[in-house]
């Protein structure tokens, strides 16, 4: 079957007499890139530049200078046509520009930086489906080395040969998610086996805490009990915290790297009240520390 016939399309430029240089990338790549003598006609010459279009052209090269992003796509529903990839990217990458600078994010809790090492590392795994472990084992053994690295480094009561339990989430914010579940659930199991009621937990915050802790206890039905802040302390005070404690009490909450002003709350104070406490009630309280690098 012969080829689609082509259209020849020529256009002339007038120009002083000089050797001309047109280089391959000044046009699209169906252009011929060439040196030539202009010959001279007076003060001005004329040449004839042609382009050979063959009828299954149905686009070019050039992302901006496309139709693509010449006509609006609509934002809600899959266009009718499909488009280049390179246009897709370009419409996208350019939507996310008016997005936040991340290295200059303080006031949430985000990795601004991170070696390329790091970023090389996540790209080349991110096609795991990372739950099916045992397609992945080796994923999943790297994540229980790490939940076992922070374990020891905050001094978990574990034996010498004994692994830490924990898991992997997708952010502090799950994280919180899943530890609230099993505090409440560990609290719950208890007050069964005593033969207490179990519907109204609770759990002891600073009014500073990170949203997703008002959102837990919204979720799952837990009352929160916060600790109000005062003029020139912005934290939670530990022994207003303490006495917020009740047997209904599920944890309490502390933070390293407060939300507002990124400082620590005093955690040893809070955790030898709380100790002081459960001597005298009989309290088995819970104890969570929310870190969160800045």
């Amino acid at each position: 079957m012969s080829p689609p016939p082509s259209k020849q399309t020529a256009f002339a430029l007038r120009l002083p007499s000089f050797f001309i240089s047109l280089p391959l990338s000044l046009f699209s790549s169906n252009f011929i890139s060439f040196i030539f003598p202009v010959p001279s006609f007076g003060n001005t010459s004329t040449m004839v530049l042609s382009k050979t279009a063959s009828e299954t052209d149905v686009s070019i090269h050039s992302t901006f200078a496309s139709r693509y992003v010449r006509n609006s796509l609509p934002r809600f529903k899959m266009p009718e046509n499909s488009i280049p990839k390179e246009a897709a990217f370009q419409i996208i990458n350019d939507e996310l520009m008016l997005d936040g600078n991340p290295r200059l994010n303080l006031a949430s809790f985000v990795t601004t930086w991170m070696e390329p090492e790091c970023n090389k590392l996540i790209m080349d795994a991110i096609n795991k489906n990372y739950v099916d472990m045992d397609e992945y084992p080796v994923t999943t053994e790297l994540q229980n080395r790490c939940v076992n690295m922070i374990a020891h480094l905050f001094n978990a009561p574990l034996g010498e040969s004994e692994a830490a339990v924990g898991v992997g989430t997708v952010g502090s914010s799950e994280a919180i998610m899943l530890a609230g579940l099993a505090f409440k659930r560990k609290w719950q199991n208890k007050r069964k086996a005593e033969g207490k009621p179990y519907d109204k937990p609770n759990i002891v915050t600073g009014a500073n805490v990170q949203v997703c802790w008002e959102k837990f206890a919204r979720y799952f039905e837990v009352e929160l009990k916060e600790v109000k802040l005062r003029e020139g302390y912005y934290v939670m005070d530990p022994a207003k915290a303490v006495e917020l404690v009740d047997e209904n009490t599920i944890c309490v909450a502390a933070i390293l790297g407060s939300t507002l002003n990124g400082e620590f709350e005093d955690v040893k104070l809070l955790n030898d009240l709380l100790v002081e406490k459960n001597k005298e009630t009989g309290y088995i309280y819970q104890f969570s520390t929310n870190i969160k690098f800045q």
